[in-house]
């Protein structure tokens, strides 16, 4: 009997190309969305293995049913954020900071707890935080306090959680729809990100894709933030 993955924001980005990897890999497939038309796109692009239902990750009540009605699976991936927290920290508005954090961290937490009841006992748990968690980058605080809660969560949790193994990838800047909302600074912007990293490019979603796979496969890792940053934490003065 094939696997079961859940992943909760799985219609576009780093989670729809984790979702298709996973089914290449022979394993069922549910991904979890806020619009049913994208649901049903994703959903087509994964194939016969794929599955969808329309959830929203900050609202216990709605995740509780969601695993309620999904039943037993062997792997959650919680793949789901904001556009909130980003931009200089002296305008960052604490209202905006609320919502990066129900967005993201709370979003992150409540899925979390409504899945454990369905997981496999020694099943995993993997989380998308992103590298701004380490930025030394300015205009970024709101968004490495966020992503660092999410990251500091993992060692705890696989203690706690265990034999259940809980782990977090930890993008840095990949080429997804999170970007268009700057428009026709879109390309300068990751083109000036690109520079800052050592391969001198930005990522794919595939590539933080198979880190995921590499989580869920790999037995023997728990507790692993796993960054995927293009060696942007390399740069003096980009990143500590």
């Amino acid at each position: 009997m094939s696997e079961r993955v859940v992943i909760v924001g799985g219609t576009s980005g780093i989670g729809l190309a984790a979702a298709v990897r996973l089914a290449a890999s022979g394993r069922e497939v549910v991904v979890t969305g806020r619009t049913p038309e994208r649901l049903e796109q994703a959903v087509k692009e994964i194939g016969e293995r794929g599955s969808g239902a329309v959830a929203d990750a900050r609202d216990p009540e709605a995740m509780r049913a969601l695993f309620a009605e999904v039943g037993p699976v062997d792997h959650v991936v919680v793949n789901v954020s904001g556009r909130k927290g980003g931009g200089p920290f002296r305008s960052l508005s604490p209202d905006e900071l609320r919502a990066a954090l129900d967005d993201k961290l709370i979003a992150h937490v409540v899925t979390a707890q409504a899945a454990l009841p369905a997981l496999r006992r020694d099943g995993s748990l993997t989380f998308v935080a992103a590298a701004s968690a380490n930025s030394a980058m300015a205009g970024v605080a709101g968004l490495a306090a966020v992503n660092g809660a999410i990251q500091s969560m993992i060692p705890g949790l696989a203690v706690e959680l265990a034999p259940l193994r809980v782990n977090a990838v930890s993008p840095g800047v990949i080429d997804t729809e999170w970007w268009d909302g700057l428009g026709d600074g879109r390309q300068s912007t990751l083109d000036a990100f690109a520079a800052a990293t050592t391969v001198g490019r930005i990522g794919a979603p595939g590539e933080v894709a198979n880190a995921i796979a590499y989580l869920i496969d790999t037995g023997y890792a728990t507790g692993t933030v796993l960054t995927v940053d293009g060696g942007v934490r390399l740069k003096p003065g980009v990143q500590s």
